[in-house]
């Protein structure tokens, strides 16, 4: 058997480098997503909001992590999101909340359009206080490696899971409602990219 050649040594160092690089860690690509959540007032009225400014990485070993800045809620109306960020959220104390979960590394390694459906088992941490929290996503294979989380139905976050019941009383009492749902439907569609 003749030895393998200095040319055949750089090649196989040069597949294993290209190998070891598809692996790289992924990056939450903001302008390609959304986080959306839903309220309720006065036990029928119910309206969309969203957080616009977050950030996310998932590691080579399937370890993601998203943290929302909680100044960029936006309910459409300047001294709502004043009011959640004061009031519900402390902002003052707590400036992001976040969601860490570990994942198949094989589930975010998908060809470009392949499709799988998975759930996602993580913790998530509001003003201090943390939660176990899954959601229900599809996952889709974008080109060059990038990959597409969307909920296929929305997970509802307990105000009550996260100690956020006085906050959700404060705002009850200053909007003069007759009620606020302590149970919120929250979904999105984040898209990573190396």
């Amino acid at each position: 058997m003749s030895k393998p050649t200095l040319m055949s040594l750089f090649t196989s160092i040069a597949i294993s480098l290209s190998s070891f690089s598809s692996f790289a860690a992924l990056t939450l690509d903001k302008s390609q997503s959304s986080v959306n959540f839903v309220s309720t007032k006065n036990q029928h009225i119910s309206e969309q909001h969203t957080f616009d400014n977050y950030s996310g990485l998932l590691d080579d070993q399937g370890k993601l992590t998203i943290t929302i800045d909680i100044m960029s809620v936006n309910t459409m109306v300047p001294i709502r999101n004043e009011r959640m960020q004061k009031m519900l959220f402390n902002m003052s104390e707590y400036s992001v909340a976040t969601f860490t979960a570990q994942i198949d590394p094989a589930m975010t390694k998908l060809k470009a359009g392949e499709l799988k459906r998975t759930t996602i088992a993580g913790e998530m941490t509001i003003a201090g206080n943390t939660a176990p929290v899954s959601f229900e996503v599809a996952l889709i294979g974008l080109k060059n490696g990038s990959i597409n989380a969307t909920t296929v139905k929305p997970t509802i976050i307990s105000a009550t899971a996260f100690n956020l019941d006085d906050g959700v009383a404060a705002l009850q009492q200053v909007a003069m409602l007759q009620s606020i749902s302590k149970a919120v439907p929250l979904s999105f569609s984040a898209t990573f990219s190396q």
